[in-house]
């Protein structure tokens, strides 16, 4: 720790720690996993479809297939578009390794386009610039749980006759246009690992409206074994089944499935709980020098995922990672996300370079997280603003 955050170690705002992100488990979530567990079934049972029809019916799709994790999901999206070896995938660097790593289990290339420096997602202009002959698709993020142009990014995919993955871990319960994520791109993702809106303890699910790719999902979780009787090349008895792809076993269990139902009967007043934290921060931090808030698209509302902040070197004596440590001694558990994927050890030795997306590489040297979660009472907003006033002052 610097000798500059050091200073703020002695009488910190708070005495224990506030989190970044957090889950909200009431009685009614656990009396729902407790009457699974007392149930006949605890794994690929009913409570799998009860969860996939509720998720589909909020976001307004007409399918959904839940995975064990977001990762799971998205690689299920990526074999479902096809994407194999010499197929390129346009993304954004600014988000979990998860994003592109999909891509490169089905053999594909991630290909990096930058952020729009006001949105912090991808700029439709600068994957238009990455298009190729060999470009296959597009997974658009939409970080901190603002949704991407997805207007003209479907646009641009739809011209191109791209396949346009949405990775929407952040934003369930976002909407672009008047119009909920979940139902503009050709599959998309929703997370619901402890710190995301909804929880199901580890887990993710895709939702879409294309038949064929719900039935790539089926399959591709469950071993790319089916035994629907119409899908079978023949069929030796009621007990007969057949491995057509070659699929993983990422099926979820009811027990999480439980857990995400109940949980999605509280999803609107858990964003609603975010957008009043995010109000206040807005109010108590616009005038803080050297503090840049958050700016929304005018077509976008987003479900707030995350509250990124990024410190203007110019307006600050302190560097971003003076910023973090300060914060952290004064109990507030601030974060950083993401770093740039390519800038990962693993992504050097395939071959990318530092340099290869500025507005991205520019963000990630200025950007913290500061927490934001629905349990949060406004006494813990109370602390991070006065923490942050605190370090400002320290390092103007």
């Amino acid at each position: 720790m610097s000798d500059k955050s050091n200073a703020f170690s002695t009488n910190p705002v708070r005495s224990t720690m506030l989190p970044y992100g957090q889950q909200w488990i009431d009685e009614q979530d656990i009396e729902a996993v407790v009457e699974v567990l007392k149930g006949d079934m605890i794994t690929q049972g009913p409570a799998i479809e009860a969860f996939e029809n509720k998720v589909a019916a909020y976001v307004g799709a007409k399918y959904a297939v839940a995975f064990t994790n977001g990762t799971a999901a998205l690689h299920g999206a990526c074999f479902a578009a096809g994407i194999g070896e010499e197929d390129e995938v346009i993304t954004t660097p600014i988000t979990f390794l998860a994003s592109s790593n999909c891509v490169l289990y089905q053999g594909g290339t991630p290909v990096f386009a930058d952020i729009d420096m006001n949105t912090y997602n991808l700029d439709p202009a600068m994957i238009e610039l990455k298009i190729t002959e060999r470009t296959k698709a597009i997974i658009a993020v939409d970080f901190t749980g603002q949704p991407v142009e997805i207007d003209r990014i479907s646009m641009l995919a739809r011209d191109r006759q791209l396949v346009l993955i949405q990775d929407a871990a952040h934003s369930l319960g976002a909407s672009f246009g008047g119009r909920k994520i979940g139902s503009w791109a050709d599959m998309t993702m929703f997370s619901f690992h402890p710190v995301k809106h909804v929880t199901t303890g580890e887990g993710g699910i895709i939702t879409t409206d294309n038949e064929e790719y719900y039935r790539k999902l089926m399959l591709f979780r469950s071993h790319g074994v089916t035994k629907i009787p119409g899908e079978l090349t023949k069929n030796d008895g009621p007990w007969y089944y057949e491995m057509q792809e070659l699929g993983y076993n990422y099926r979820m269990t009811d027990l999480q499935a439980a857990l995400g139902v109940s949980q999605m009967d509280k999803l609107d007043d858990f964003i609603a709980r975010r957008r009043e934290i995010v109000s206040m921060y807005n109010e108590r931090l616009s005038n803080i020098p050297g503090v840049i808030i958050p700016i929304q698209h005018p077509k976008a509302e987003s479900s707030w995922h995350l509250y990124v902040i990024r410190i203007e070197p110019t307006c600050s004596q302190g560097s971003r990672r003076e910023w973090f440590e300060a914060l952290r001694a004064e109990g507030i558990g601030v974060n950083v996300h993401y770093i740039p994927v390519y800038l990962q050890p693993f992504y050097k030795k395939m071959g990318y370079q530092p340099g290869l997306c500025e507005n991205a590489e520019h963000y990630y040297e200025t950007a913290i997280t500061l927490p934001l979660f629905p349990k949060m009472s406004n006494s813990d907003v109370d602390d991070v603003v006065a923490a942050i006033v605190k370090v400002s002052k320290r390092f103007s």
